[in-house]
């Protein structure tokens, strides 16, 4: 039984445009994919995505449903006021939006129009590293590729609006972020590169704790080395994110549980 059956949710597809249909897709699947990758927080956290041919809305998740469960169907589609716009019938149990996951994206979704996904999460690595005073360490080479990472300082639970414009701010034009005694946040032009992001910075918060853990002194690299590798992950030197790696991700979906598509 797939995820939509045993909630009883009915198709959208007819109800959408087919690059909608297809935007709901990929976000069911990123969904999984974090919660298959050990970055899921139960029902909290959010992954947004822009829809297109409508870029004064994005879809983003139920509050209440697992990431597991998401799929194509099940996503809310809202307008960056937080309005919905279309939401399928889940019945007895009137899922709506988390006020906190509609700040925190609509923030980001208005002040970057080429950013079509964003992706947070409460992952026990990355809020490990999000309370170091040290913040991430270029300490390995998947870390580097973050050496410029921004920084967004713990005011509370995101809930006001008025902390839209500190986060833009401190997000500034880069792709990730973390969040101080949060979490981690990080854009991507499609979803594949959105979620290329956040898997490497999962890996480089998890590499850093477990050589700290060491109690040993950990190796510096030089400066103009750690400068040198940062710019080999910057657009221009290399192919998009995700690219290559989305398509492998969904086949991979697609042998385990392809609910994801319903």
């Amino acid at each position: 039984m797939s995820s939509s059956d045993a909630l009883n949710i009915s198709s959208m597809k007819s109800r959408c445009s087919a690059e909608e249909w297809q935007a709901r897709v990929d976000l069911a699947a990123c969904y999984r994919l974090v919660e298959m990758y050990g970055m899921a927080d139960m029902i909290a956290n959010h992954i947004s995505m822009r829809v297109p041919g409508d870029e004064e809305a994005f879809l983003i998740n139920p509050y209440g449903m697992m990431y597991e469960e998401i799929t194509a169907s099940s996503l809310i589609k809202i307008d960056l006021d937080g309005n919905i716009l279309s939401s399928p019938d889940f019945g007895d149990l009137k899922y709506g939006i988390n006020k906190a996951g509609y700040v925190i994206h609509s923030a980001i979704h208005e002040a970057r129009p080429e950013v079509a996904c964003v992706i947070h999460t409460h992952s026990w690595a990355s809020m490990a590293v999000s309370a170091l005073e040290c913040g991430l360490l270029p300490i390995t080479q998947t870390a580097m590729r973050f050496l410029k990472i921004s920084y967004h300082d713990y005011v509370g639970v995101v809930l006001k609006d008025d902390e839209k414009e500190s986060l833009v701010k401190d997000l500034g034009s880069n792709e990730a972020m973390i969040l101080r005694n949060h979490g981690a946040l990080v854009v991507g032009r499609t979803v594949g590169e959105a979620f290329n992001w956040m898997h490497r910075l999962e890996l480089a918060c998890k590499s850093q704790l477990a050589a700290m853990a060491a109690n040993t002194p950990l190796r510096a690299v030089p400066p103009e080395v750690l400068e040198d590798t940062w710019n080999n992950y910057q657009p221009g030197t290399r192919r998009p994110y995700g690219v290559m790696e989305w398509p492998a991700l969904l086949r991979k979906l697609d042998r385990i549980d392809p609910s994801y598509r319903d």
